[in-house]
């Protein structure tokens, strides 16, 4: 990739509130500490390793608290810190609008990512309007890890999101607007795919659509 790609980073908290971080005393998940390091200062440091990624700018309510904690500002060089009052689709709206290129899209919370992860997700994702990044069920399981995540069930196996996005520009904006009508069922995985169109959640239920028939299907509908 011959142009750095500009990077967005979701911090914000969602209505309804966290348990985990009810419990921690802190005001922001992304400052919740993994091996005592904050989600938010992990993430950052691998956007910065990966020499494809650019301009990084973090999002939230308040960016405040996260901009002046001690371990994240140990990463922030070059961070653009936004105040976003609105959704995760409004945010993601106003920086595809702003940005005059590519824009790759994770969280705050996405704390196994790497910079390879990173590099090999840009490479495959270059010059697609969008690309979204899945882990399938097996090579989670294989990896060890057991978190409790919201599976699209297909023919040859169950996948779930890994908070990872690439968009092409403003031609990803009506695929933004459909998201933005899912945002409250974002944990329902067949509500997600009954959005696309009842022959779709037919196909799934019955098992008869993979993965890349739902990724076409989607890219058919938006163009």
């Amino acid at each position: 990739m011959t142009t750095p790609v500009a990077a967005l980073v979701l911090a914000g908290s969602r209505p309804g509130g966290d348990p985990l971080l009810a419990s921690s005393g802190l005001t922001s998940k992304a400052l919740l500490p993994i091996a005592g390091v904050p989600m938010l200062a992990r993430v950052l440091a691998a956007l910065q390793s990966a020499p494809d990624v650019g301009e990084i700018t973090v999002v939230a309510q308040d960016t405040a608290p996260l901009a002046v904690d001690p371990q994240i500002a140990d990463t922030t060089a070059g961070v653009v810190w936004r105040n976003s009052p609105g959704s995760i689709a409004d945010a993601v709206q106003a920086a595809i609008l702003g940005n005059q290129g590519p824009l790759l899209v994770t969280t705050a919370d996405n704390v196994l990512l790497t910079a390879a992860m990173i590099a090999q997700f840009l490479a495959d994702a270059e010059g697609s309007d969008v690309a979204v990044g899945l882990v399938e069920r097996r090579a989670v399981a294989a990896a060890g890890h057991s978190t409790q995540r919201t599976w699209l069930r297909f023919r040859g196996g169950q996948w779930s999101g890994a908070n990872l996005f690439y968009l092409g520009g403003p031609q990803a904006l009506p695929l933004i607007e459909f998201w933005r009508g899912l945002e409250q069922d974002r944990k329902k995985g067949m509500k997600i795919v009954g959005a696309v169109g009842p022959v779709m959640l037919l196909g799934a239920l019955l098992r008869v659509v993979d993965i890349h028939g739902f990724a076409a299907r989607v890219a058919r509908r938006f163009g």
